[in-house]
């Protein structure tokens, strides 16, 4: 699968790597290609996954302010509710064109 934002391959993993999560494809951090992601201070705290790590995409042109996020350390529960442990695996906002 590819994540890509205006033609720049972002993030590149088999099927088998990512994670499918309330309609967001979860890359493993070492499919996302490096120098992509730059940390941003944008606070956020989901109820059952934990606290958030925005990223701003930002790479050969292509740039998202927030464009991505993940979870460092995940809240009790949220391994078993989805099922895989998916701690730092980057997601990618509507912008960004996750296919096959």
């Amino acid at each position: 699968m590819k994540a890509v934002l205006d033609g720049v391959v972002i993030a590149e993993a088999d099927r088998d790597d990512v994670v499918s999560i309330e309609g967001n494809w979860y890359f493993p951090p070492r499919a996302v290609r490096e120098g992509a992601l730059n940390e941003s201070p944008t606070p956020y705290t989901c109820p059952w996954k934990g606290e958030v790590q925005y990223w701003n995409v930002s790479l050969d042109g292509a740039e998202l302010a927030d464009g991505a996020w993940s979870y460092p350390d995940l809240r009790p529960g949220a391994v078993e509710r989805v099922g895989t442990d998916f701690a730092g695996y980057v997601a990618f906002d509507r912008k960004v064109v996750v296919s096959d």
